[in-house]
C-alpha cells in the first residue's frame, strides 16, 4: 500500500501529473463523473454526506484509467455518482497537472504498485504478434544469408522489387508489432535508392557498392556483438553509427534477448531515469545504455520470467515516454466518382495521386513535393496550390492505429468518420481492376456522423487532405450527438471528456526552450506571429495545467471568445501576466522601487514591489502550477537596467538561490516554476545587439515567414504564398532576412485573406509603409520590391491603381515575372 501522505509524479497520456494517492476509500460525487482523493476538494460540496468506496490497494484511479470498458467498470465497482450513475473520471485532487520540472521533484510512481496493478494477459495478444512478426522477417532474411546479402534485397525506393522481399521495407514498415521506427527520413537505412533513381549513401565512400559493403558488414558485426553478450561493442561500428534504431530493431530480429525493444536513444534514457534515478547513462554512448537497461531488468527478480516484449509494454505503460493522442485529419471524397461506396466496401480512406506512386519512395516531404508538382504541372494549378496538396497527402504517412479520418465531400458535407486500423499507409490496388491504385489507410468507418456542418469549412476546398483541429472536430461530434436521441449522461461524458492532443512544433520548440532555461526569447521579422505563439503557448500549456480555473479552455483558438476567456481566467489567477517592455521601463516596475505613498504628513516614498517580483512570490506558493510572464517588444527595454542583479538568479541551475535586493535589503528567489517568454521583432533591433550576459541567459527561437498556411489560397489569378516567397528573396537579396515580410500579414482571423479588397488594404496599409521605411525612401530600391508598375521611380511616390489593378500589377512582377531573380 502507498505511502497515504506522500506525493508522487506519474505519467497518463504522456503528460505529467502529481498522484494525491486515496487515504483508504475513494468520495463519490453527487452529479459530477470522476472520482475525488480530498475531501476538502472544491470541485465536491458537503463531501461529508457523499458515498464512499473502499479503496484498500489505493489503485482504484489506475484501474478505472485503465479499463477498456470504463463505464462497466464503474458500474461492476459501484462507482456510482448521487444520481446513480456510473463514474468513469479522475478529479485533480487525485490527479493534479503539473509541469514537467516539478514532476522531477517528486518520486515516480512505485514500480511495486504499478505491478499489482498491470494486466499481463491484456497484453499477450501484442507480444505473440510481435514475435510472429520476427520470425517473418527471419525467415525471409536468414541469418546465415546475411553476409552475402545483395543491396537489391535490402535497400528502400526500388519500384521493381515487392515490399516483402526488402528488408528495409519490412523492417520500416511491414513489422508493426515489433514496435515503430517510422518518421524522417531513409536516410536512417544508410543506403536507398531515390525517386529519381539515385543512390543515396554516404560520401565518404567512392560508390554505392563500397557503401552497401560497409553497412552490411556492420550489421553483421552488431548482431553477432549482441549474441556474443557484447552489447556494447555496437556503439565503435562506424559505419552503422547513424541508424541507432534500425540497428536495434534488427537486434530484435536477431538477438532478441540481448536487448529490450526500445530502439529510440532517448526512450532509452527516460526509461532509465525511471528505474534508477540519479544514474550517470546520460555519459554513456547508445547501446552501453542499451546495456545497461536490460541488465537492470535482468537483476530484478520482480520481472523473472518475462519476455523482453511484455517488459517494454509495461514500461510504455507505466513510465511512457511521449504524448499520444489520436490524431484527426479530414480526406475529400471525389465527386466525379462515387468513391465514398468504395470507401465503405474497402474499409479504406484513400486518394487518387497514382502519378506520383508510392509514399514511402520518397525520402522525405519535400522530395515528394517537388514530384508532386512536377507530375501535376500540366493541370493548370498554381505551384502552391500543388505543394499545398502534396503537404496534405504526405499526411497520410504519419496515420497511425487509432487515429481519426473525417470523410468529407465539399466544404460543408460530413460522409463519415472512421477510426484508422492495421497498418496505416498504403499504396494498393482497388476492387475495380480498371481503376489505377491509391494512397489509402484502412479505417472502421462510423456512419452516426454524418450530416451537413452549420457552416463551409474553407480549408476543405484547398487541399486533398487536412488538419481537424479540436473545435472543428467538436462541431462534427454534435452532428452524431444530436442526429440521434441522446440521454443526458451521453452529453455530460462527452462535455467532461477533454482530449487533450500533443503540442504543435512551435509550441513544442518553445515548450522545450523554457524547460531547458527557465526564459526564452521569440524574435523574427514583423508579421510572422511571435506575440500570437506566445499567447497560443499560454493558453495551451497553462489552461492544461489549470483544471481548477474556471472558463479555461487550453485549446482554444486563437481570436476566439474562449481564448480571450482563457487569457482573463489566467490573468486574473496571476498565472499568466501580460508586460510590454519600453525605453521609460525601469527596474522600479519589475523588481521593486520607491514610489509616492499617501501619509498622515503628506506623500512619502515607500518601497512597492514590481510585477515580476509580485509573480515570484505567488509561484513560491505554489509549486507545481506554472507561472509564465509574456513580455512582448522585449528588446524595447534596457533589459540590463530592468533586470539588475537578477540577471544571474534567472538562471535555470542557480534558481532558488537567494539574492540581497539593494533597496529593501531582503533576500529574494526566483523560483524554479516561473518562465519567462519575450518576444522581439528583429526589424527594430537585431539579436546580436542585445547585452551578452543577457544572451548567454535566454533561448533563442527564431520564427521566420511561412508561406506554408498561405498554400493554395489565391486573390484573384495572385497565389499568396509564390508572392510571399519571391517578394521575401528579393528583400533578403537586398537587405537582409530579419526584415522580410511575415505570413501573418495575409492571414487576418487566421485565414488568408480572400478578396480584392481586403488584399490591397494589407499591402497599401502596412507592407508598403513597412517597405518604404526599410527603403529609406530610396524608391529605386522600393521599385526593386515591388517593381515599376507600382512605384513611380522618377515621381518617387506610388501609382495610383484601383484595387483589381494592384493585384495585377503584382501578379505580372512577382509571379509571371522574374520572381526572385
Amino acid at each position: 500500500m502507498a505511502d497515504r501522505e506522500r506525493r508522487y509524479a506519474v505519467t497518463v497520456d504522456g503528460r505529467a501529473y502529481e498522484l494525491n494517492p486515496s487515504p483508504g476509500e475513494v468520495i463519490l460525487p453527487g452529479q459530477g463523473f470522476k472520482i475525488h482523493h480530498a475531501p476538502d476538494c472544491k470541485h465536491l460540496t458537503d463531501s461529508v454526506s457523499l458515498q464512499r468506496r473502499p479503496d484498500p490497494d489505493g489503485l482504484t484511479w489506475r484501474r478505472l484509467l485503465d479499463a477498456a470498458e470504463p463505464t462497466a467498470f464503474a458500474a461492476s465497482a459501484g462507482l456510482l455518482n448521487g444520481r446513480n450513475r456510473p463514474v468513469t473520471g479522475v478529479c485533480s485532487c487525485a490527479l493534479r497537472p503539473v509541469t514537467d520540472s516539478h514532476a522531477e521533484t517528486l518520486p515516480y510512481w512505485p514500480v511495486d504498485e504499478a505491478l499489482r496493478v498491470f494486466d499481463r494477459e491484456r497484453h499477450r495478444a501484442a507480444v505473440e504478434a510481435a514475435d510472429r512478426d520476427a520470425e517473418r522477417v527471419h525467415t525471409e532474411f536468414p541469418w546465415e544469408e546475411w553476409p552475402e546479402l545483395p543491396l537489391e534485397r535490402y535497400a528502400l525506393g526500388q519500384p521493381d522489387m515487392p515490399g516483402h522481399q526488402v528488408f528495409s521495407y519490412l523492417l520500416e514498415f511491414g513489422s508493426k508489432a515489433l514496435g515503430s521506427i517510422t518518421g524522417g527520413t531513409a536516410k536512417k537505412h544508410f543506403v536507398y535508392r531515390t525517386n529519381h533513381g539515385a543512390w543515396w549513401f554516404d560520401k565518404r565512400y567512392a560508390d554505392v557498392d563500397e557503401a552497401w559493403r560497409e553497412v552490411r558488414a556492420g550489421l553483421v558485426a552488431a548482431v553477432t556483438a549482441a549474441r556474443e553478450g557484447r552489447v556494447r561493442d555496437i556503439d565503435e561500428i562506424a559505419s552503422i553509427r547513424s541508424g541507432i534504431m534500425v540497428v536495434a530493431k534488427t537486434l530484435r530480429i536477431y538477438a532478441p534477448d540481448a536487448v529490450l525493444p526500445v530502439y529510440s536513444d532517448s526512450f532509452t534514457q527516460h526509461y532509465l531515469n525511471r528505474l534508477a534515478p540519479g544514474n550517470t547513462a546520460a555519459k554513456l554512448q547508445p547501446f552501453r545504455r542499451k546495456e545497461l537497461l536490460k541488465s537492470l531488468i535482468a537483476e530484478d527478480p520482480r520481472f523473472a520470467g518475462w519476455p523482453p516484449q511484455l517488459v517494454w509494454h509495461f514500461l510504455d505503460w507505466w513510465a511512457p515516454a511521449r504524448r499520444t493522442a489520436p490524431r484527426t485529419v479530414r480526406i475529400g471524397v471525389s465527386e466525379l466518382h462515387d468513391d465514398w461506396d468504395y470507401f465503405q466496401v474497402e474499409g479504406v480512406a484513400a486518394v487518387d495521386a497514382d502519378r506520383v506512386g508510392d509514399l514511402r519512395r520518397y525520402a522525405d516531404e519535400e522530395e515528394f513535393t517537388e514530384a508532386y508538382q512536377e507530375a501535376y504541372a500540366d493541370g493548370g494549378t498554381s505551384a502552391g496550390q500543388l505543394a499545398a496538396r502534396a503537404g496534405g497527402l504526405w499526411r497520410l504517412l504519419d496515420l497511425r492505429e487509432g487515429d481519426r479520418v473525417v470523410a468529407t465531400r465539399g466544404r460543408s458535407e460530413v460522409l463519415g468518420v472512421g477510426r484508422v486500423t492495421g497498418d496505416g499507409y498504403a499504396w494498393q490496388p482497388r476492387l475495380d481492376a480498371d481503376r489505377p491504385p491509391w494512397h489509402a489507410v484502412t479505417v472502421e468507418w462510423d456512419m452516426e456522423y454524418a450530416g451537413k456542418l452549420d457552416e463551409p469549412v474553407a480549408d476543405w476546398g484547398r487541399g486533398l487532405v487536412s488538419d481537424v483541429p479540436r473545435p472543428l472536430w467538436l462541431k462534427i461530434g454534435e452532428l452524431m450527438m444530436f442526429g440521434r436521441v441522446v440521454n443526458l449522461l451521453e452529453l455530460e461524458e462527452a462535455t467532461d471528456s477533454v482530449e487533450i492532443p500533443p503540442l504543435d512544433a512551435v509550441l513544442q520548440q518553445i515548450d522545450d526552450a523554457l524547460e531547458r532555461r527557465g526564459q526564452a526569447v521569440l524574435f523574427g521579422p514583423p508579421g510572422t506571429g511571435k506575440t500570437y505563439h506566445a499567447l497560443r503557448y499560454a493558453v495551451r500549456r497553462l489552461g492544461e495545467l489549470s483544471a481548477d480555473l474556471p472558463g479555461v479552455e487550453p485549446l482554444a483558438e486563437p481570436g476566439s471568445a474562449e481564448f480571450a476567456a482563457t487569457i482573463e481566467a489566467l490573468t486574473e489567477a496571476r498565472r499568466l501576466t501580460l508586460v510590454t517592455f519600453h525605453p521609460s521601463y525601469g527596474y522600479e516596475d519589475f523588481v521593486e522601487g520607491l514610489r509616492p505613498v499617501k501619509g498622515a504628513s503628506g506623500f512619502i516614498l515607500e518601497p512597492v514591489d514590481g510585477v515580476f517580483k509580485r509573480v515570484c512570490e505567488t509561484a513560491a506558493a505554489d509549486p507545481g502550477q506554472l507561472y509564465l510572464m509574456v513580455v512582448d517588444e522585449l528588446n524595447r527595454g534596457n533589459l540590463p537596467r530592468i533586470l539588475g542583479e537578477l540577471i544571474t538568479v534567472v538562471e535555470k541551475d542557480k534558481r532558488g538561490l537567494p539574492v540581497t535586493l539593494p533597496l529593501t535589503g531582503t533576500p529574494f528567489r526566483v523560483p524554479p516554476n516561473v518562465r519567462l517568454l519575450g518576444t522581439m521583432n528583429t526589424a527594430d533591433r537585431s539579436v546580436r545587439m542585445l547585452d551578452s550576459a543577457i544572451r548567454r541567459r535566454f533561448a533563442f527561437i527564431e520564427l521566420l515567414p511561412d508561406s506554408g498556411p498561405l498554400r493554395g489560397a489565391q486573390v484573384d489569378q495572385l497565389d499568396l504564398a509564390v508572392f510571399l516567397d519571391r517578394l521575401n528573396e528579393r528583400i533578403r537579396t537586398r537587405l537582409d532576412r530579419e526584415k522580410q515580410i511575415g505570413h501573418a500579414f495575409f492571414l487576418p482571423e487566421g485565414a488568408p485573406v480572400s478578396t480584392a479588397a481586403e488584399f490591397a488594404a494589407i499591402v497599401r496599409g502596412e507592407i508598403l509603409p513597412l517597405l518604404q521605411e526599410y527603403a529609406y525612401d530610396d524608391y529605386g530600391l522600393l521599385a526593386a520590391f515591388l517593381g515599376e508598375g507600382v512605384v513611380d521611380v522618377v515621381a518617387h511616390t506610388l501609382r495610383e491603381l484601383t484595387d483589381e489593378d494592384l493585384i495585377n500589377r503584382l501578379y505580372e512582377e512577382l509571379q509571371v515575372g522574374s520572381g526572385g531573380e
